[in-house]
C-alpha cells in the first residue's frame, strides 16, 4: 500500500509526458491544459532531442518534453485537448502514476483539476 492508498478522497496523481516540436506549441497545450483545469502545473523542458523510427525511417528531431501534473479522473479529457492542439500525426502521451509524493502538493494538483 502506497501513501496515496492511505489519503481518503484524495484522486491518484498522475504525470503525464508529451513531446512537442516548438515553443510554440508547447507554451499552447500548456495553457489550455491550465486554462481548463484539467492540470494543476506543466513544465515545458527544453533541449530534448528525440530519436526514433517513423514509417521504416529513422527520425531525429529536436524537441520540448511537457511534463503535466494531473489527476486520473481526468486523463481522457487531457489527451482529448493534447490530441485536439497538436500538430503530430501520433503525439507521445503517456501517463504514469504517482506513487508517492508531498501530501500537500499532492492535494494541490487535486485542488486546480476539476474532475
Amino acid at each position: 500500500m502506497n501513501r496515496m492508498d492511505n489519503i481518503e478522497g484524495v484522486d491518484k496523481s498522475l504525470i503525464v509526458l508529451t513531446t512537442t516540436p516548438d515553443l510554440a506549441v508547447a507554451e499552447r497545450i500548456a495553457a489550455t491544459l491550465v486554462e481548463r483545469h484539467l492540470a494543476a502545473c506543466v513544465n515545458i523542458v527544453p533541449g530534448l532531442i528525440s530519436m526514433y523510427r517513423w514509417k521504416s525511417e529513422l527520425q531525429r528531431d529536436n524537441e520540448l518534453l511537457l511534463v503535466i501534473k494531473t489527476i486520473q479522473s481526468v486523463y481522457p479529457r487531457v489527451e482529448a485537448a493534447i490530441s485536439e492542439l497538436h500538430p503530430y500525426e501520433l503525439p507521445e502521451i503517456i501517463a504514469l502514476p504517482v506513487s508517492t509524493g508531498s501530501n500537500k502538493f499532492l492535494h494541490w494538483i487535486e485542488g486546480e483539476v476539476d474532475s
